[in-house]
């Protein structure tokens, strides 16, 4: 199981990484379409609204980078982290599901959760 909870660590850093890269590409598009465009009123709606979005998919690949860097290092509450953004993953459609169903699969086994036990 060690392969496993060292391979979930390093996807959820890549998802996490992902998360991030979308967050900065989101927003040079709509701060870059605004600016192309020469209209203030424009520059100005833009750019709050690309702002906005990349702080939400910045916030929601933080835990993800977190969580992956504490599986890496075994820390206790790592797995409950994980868990939870496991069952949170389930929801999004298809690889986000497939993603949370080898979480719950790897974190919820006996001999896994004896390798997280606070020391």
């Amino acid at each position: 199981m060690e392969k496993h909870i060292n391979l979930l660590g390093g996807l959820y850093i890549a998802f996490s990484i992902m998360g991030i890269f979308a967050g900065a590409v989101v927003f040079a598009v709509f701060v870059g379409s605004g600016l192309i465009s020469g209209d203030t009123d424009a520059i100005a709606i833009t750019s709050t609204v690309g702002t906005i979005i990349a702080v939400f998919l910045f916030i929601f690949a933080l835990p993800e980078l977190i969580g992956g860097i504490g599986l890496l290092k075994k820390k206790s509450w790592s797995r409950i982290l994980v868990l939870v953004l496991g069952f949170l993953n389930l929801i999004k459609i298809p690889v986000g599901t497939a993603l949370g169903i080898y979480t719950i699969w790897v974190l919820m086994k006996d001999e896994t959760e004896k390798l997280f036990v606070k020391k």
